[in-house]
């Protein structure tokens, strides 16, 4: 039983190491990919794609469900992995059921839109985390960016034609200075009208609020730490604490010789 339970664990390791392994070997392919799909559902969401450009999307997404199914079936607990790749997996069937016919009533088409516009929202902002490879200022810069725009289209295709209620959007341009105001947490002068719309409005002001006071830390830090680095700054200078520092070691050196 020992010898059963210690070839299994083996196994168990190498599985994991294998399925680390082609994640580093796909990492840099399926991150361009990444972007390239959240830049295609935005052309889609506000002006439509061509003949061409759907081509493109259909091999993307062909390329993902083949990521996807090599590293499920790699991973030792599957079970676990489904649980933390739920977006992940609805955003890879939903393009597969868009041609049902209960999918073109109104309602459906919206939560459609809405789910397809998460998930690839999270594919993209693994993508960047991939490539700024650690979650600093820069990684949230991006990450905004990539909300801000992929965020806005969605809202535009929800909200499209309901200005007479009250909100809606009359061009992509409108609805991408709406999404930058709510995520910089500026209150804006409506909301949005339909659920799914309210939905999304209410997933990005809380990345906004999440965001917000860590990119006004990081600012402020920069400024307190080039403050600090100037000898005339009002923060004691960096330098001169460097020069007290070795000054007192000097000191300490002198005192033990005597």
């Amino acid at each position: 039983m020992a010898d059963g339970g210690s070839e299994a664990r083996a196994v168990e390791r190498e599985r994991w190491r294998t399925l680390r392994l082609i994640e580093g070997w796909l990492e840099g392919p399926m991150m361009v990919l990444g972007l390239v799909w959240l830049a295609l559902l935005v052309v889609e969401l506000t002006s439509g794609l061509s003949r061409f450009l759907r081509d493109i999307g259909t091999l993307i997404w062909i390329a993902f469900l083949f990521d996807f199914a090599l590293r499920f079936i790699l991973a030792p607990n599957k079970l676990a992995f489904l649980r933390r790749n739920v977006l992940t997996v609805v955003s890879l069937a939903l393009p597969a059921f868009r041609t049902l016919r209960v999918l073109r009533l109104a309602g459906a088409a919206r939560g459609l839109r809405l789910v397809r516009v998460l998930g690839t929202l999270n594919r993209g902002l693994a993508s960047v985390r991939r490539a700024t490879r650690r979650r600093g200022l820069g990684y949230v810069l991006l990450a905004s960016v990539l909300v801000v725009v992929g965020g806005s289209a969605g809202l535009f295709a929800l909200e499209r034609g309901l200005a007479a209620a009250g909100g809606g959007f009359d061009s992509y341009a409108t609805s991408l200075w709406w999404t930058a105001r709510i995520v910089m947490t500026v209150g804006p002068e409506f909301w949005p009208q339909t659920p799914e719309g309210r939905l999304l409005a209410l997933v990005l002001a809380l990345y906004g609020y999440a965001t917000f006071g860590y990119v006004t830390a990081a600012l402020a830090s920069l400024f307190v730490d080039r403050d600090a680095a100037s000898v005339k700054g009002e923060v004691v200078g960096r330098r001169r604490i460097e020069a007290l520092h070795a000054e007192i070691r000097a000191l300490r050196e002198d005192l033990r010789r005597r």
